[in-house]
């Protein structure tokens, strides 16, 4: 036997290194039969959502399940009365439930939230057709303009609640984890998995193996933004671990029509006319957040009245300056506003709070009824008289410039601003502006900061799959809606900015080019007009999937950096130079312009590109609560949320067995141990008996 040892270790060439090679090639070889068993034993559910941990000064909201993933027993949900199962009746807990989307309440998961019988949930996607916000009914309360001090009257939506159907879901905080399920077909499998394995016949219990669900969301922070922020520290200073949180941030994008030099600041008596919209949304689970109507409609909106505003006085004085911004986090208490707002009242941005003439804000704008534009103003600030004057100016202006429009203007009455990024730059000082939406007192939008703000929200009967050919004809009556209204700002900007009724230049918003912008930002990013205005190194921004636009702590397809290349394009100047010479211009002295080296359309019956360079005005700016600046962890001023990290998220099924059978199975397996422990000594200690060598002795040369 020894001998039959020395031929095996000969296969792997011999010598002292023999026996380590062929215990590596074994090892080798049962890592991959243990990987081909754990595909045979689960099914993993790759197309998932999950809802991960959030935490501002004072709380932490959101899911987690334990270090090891939480199990349990599929039950599928299609009713209320089907929650008896799970709660009281079933004898195989803890359930994993796999929600109806209609079921996904406030009501239903309280009662699953306090009972220790469920392991964790899958929501499907199926819309309710009744509405669904996680929101709050009062978005952003506390970090807006009102409060117990100022407009105590209109603090907490006392004279509106805006978001009817928020149901405050989101600033829950659940032991369990909760997963949302995004493609049918998974749906599919695991309610098959249902029937054939867990559903109870004739009210009895159902038979092992069954259908169990396994998932994966361990967070690293708990408690609050202060605690993990401390122990963020704490860890950097020791080189101990990696961080357990962190701030939730990106990039406002900003644009002016006149350049200004940012290495210094603008000048007093440079007035500027500001037009704002917001680029970022929230829902319940984690970077889904397609935000069609609470976000993209305002923002494509104003890239349209950019583009007409540029175009049709590029060669017009005006005696103000024009100014466009997008604001990043604003659905986390104004993260990108109250960040502007402090670095303008810091010096830290070339404009400042003083050279602010006039604001204007597009909220959400595409589910206008009767064509109807409302107008709403702040009632604290006019209190001034010369405050109440401008902002009648402004409303002049904008009747003015609706006359032979579709767009039907309405002042709101007396009532407080809804939530917008307008509210904090009266927070710090007396602008007059508006902010224009389609709802008067309460929003339109049934589906406000939730996954089902998608096209189909704001486009009825938009199919799921779809040519891009078709999906412009659908979008074409939404874009001309959207077209009218950013025609309308642009010329009340114009207006506001200096010009003249007389001789004033023909400006009108482009509907090809909002109804390509609706494709892009609602459906598919990868598309060739946005492929041609990026840079070529970013172009891995571009996904074919909807685009979603969470703020995100790091995120690979980032929409808002789209934001910027498709305003510099609509509002830059191609120069002639080479990419060498665009990029060294870009970083010279001349801090006027911003320079974009572009990959260009693809040339007729070709795979290449012709690049070219833009000129600019497009600039970012850091959208980073000031909290984090100042080190405030606690602030009540501004915003404090925080992300949680995570090792792995991740969801799969699989058949479980009986309690009893794997108690029988760990007893038999620690008896075959004890018996191989045993048998493995007593073969050792008789192994110079067990195993004399019958070997002929091999011959040796000299």
């Amino acid at each position: 036997r020894k001998c039959g040892f020395r031929k095996m270790a000969a296969l792997f060439g011999g010598g002292s290194g023999s026996s380590a090679l062929a215990l590596f090639f074994s090892l080798l070889l049962g890592s991959c039969c243990c990987n081909s068993v754990e595909r045979k034993i689960y099914i993993p559910l790759n197309k998932t959502a999950p809802c991960v941990r959030l935490m501002n000064a004072t709380h932490q909201i959101g899911c987690q399940s334990s270090m090891n993933g939480d199990t349990g027993v599929i039950h599928v949900v299609e009713t209320e009365q089907d929650l008896k199962w799970v709660l009281e009746d079933g004898r195989t807990p803890p359930y994993m439930v796999v929600l109806n989307g209609e079921l996904f309440t406030r009501n239903v998961m309280e009662k699953l939230k306090g009972t220790s019988r469920v392991a964790g949930v899958a929501v499907s996607k199926r819309q309710p057709t009744s509405g669904f916000s996680p929101d709050s009914t009062c978005p952003n309360d506390g970090f807006g303009l009102y409060n117990s001090t100022h407009g105590p009257e209109y603090a907490h939506c006392n004279s509106a609640v805006w978001n009817p159907h928020g149901n405050e879901l989101a600033f829950e905080d659940f032991k369990f984890p909760i997963f949302l399920l995004q493609d049918e077909n998974e749906t599919r499998v695991i309610k098959q998995c249902y029937q054939e394995h867990n559903v109870p016949l004739n009210d009895s219990i159902p038979q092992y193996p069954l259908c169990a669900m396994q998932l994966f969301s361990h967070m690293h922070a708990v408690t609050d933004t202060v605690t993990c922020m401390r122990r963020n520290s704490l860890q950097t200073s020791f080189n101990i671990n990696p961080e357990v949180c962190d701030a939730l941030t990106d990039w406002n994008i900003w644009n002016v029509l006149n350049p200004v030099n940012i290495s210094e600041d603008v000048h007093l008596e440079e007035k500027f006319i500001v037009v704002a919209a917001r680029l970022d949304s929230r829902s319940f689970f984690w970077d889904v957040a397609p935000g069609a109507e609470s976000t993209v409609s305002g923002f494509v909106t104003l890239l349209a009245m950019a583009e007409a505003l540029q175009k049709a006085i590029k060669d017009v004085t005006l005696s103000k300056n024009i100014m466009f911004v997008f604001f990043q986090g604003e659905a986390f208490d104004y993260i990108g506003s109250s960040r502007m707002v402090y670095d303008m009242e810091h010096g830290k941005f070339p404009i400042g709070l003083e050279n602010i003439d006039t604001f204007l804000e597009l909220n959400q704008v595409a589910l206008r009824n009767n064509s109807v534009l409302w107008v709403h103003t702040d009632p604290v600030s006019q209190r001034n008289s010369s405050v109440q004057e401008k902002v009648k100016s402004v409303v002049d202006a904008l009747n003015s410039a609706s006359q032979g429009s579709s767009v039907v203007l309405k002042v709101t009455p007396d009532q407080a601003l809804p939530p917008s990024s307008f509210q904090r730059f009266l927070r710090a000082r007396n602008i007059s502006g508006v902010v224009l939406t389609d709802y008067q007192t309460a929003f339109q939008n049934r589906y406000f900061h939730s996954m089902y703000d998608t096209v189909q929200n704001i486009v009825s009967n938009f199919p799921e799959e779809i040519s891009l050919e078709e999906a412009l004809d659908l979008l074409n009556g939404t874009a001309q809606s959207l077209a009218e209204v950013a025609t309308v700002l642009a010329r009340t900007v114009y207006l506001l900015a200096g010009g003249t009724n007389s001789g004033k230049p023909d400006i009108q918003a482009n509907a090809t080019t909002v109804s390509h912008m609706l494709y892009g930002f609602l459906l598919n990013l990868n598309n060739s007009w946005f492929q041609s205005i990026v840079p070529p190194e970013k172009s891995k921004i571009l996904d074919s999937n909807p685009p979603h636009y969470y703020v995100a702590v790091e995120n690979k397809v980032n929409p808002s950096r789209m934001v910027q290349y498709v305003l510099a394009n609509l509002t830059g100047t191609v120069v002639n130079l080479t990419q060498e010479n665009c990029q060294k211009t870009s970083s010279s002295a001349d801090k006027r312009f911003d320079y974009y080296w572009v990959q260009g359309s693809l040339n007729a019956n070709s795979t290449t590109r012709t690049p070219f360079c833009i000129e600019s005005t497009t600039r970012i700016s850091r959208a980073l609560s000031p909290a984090f600046e100042l080190g405030q962890w606690g602030s009540t001023e501004y915003s404090t949320w925080t992300e949680s990290r995570w090792k792995e998220i991740r969801a799969r099924i699989f058949l479980i067995a009986s309690q009893e059978l794997e108690v029988i199975t760990l007893a038999v397996g620690i008896a075959i141990l004890v018996i191989s422990l045993v048998g493995a000594y007593f073969i050792n200690s008789k192994a110079d008996i067990l195993f004399a060598s019958t070997c002929e002795p091999s011959a040796v040369a000299y």
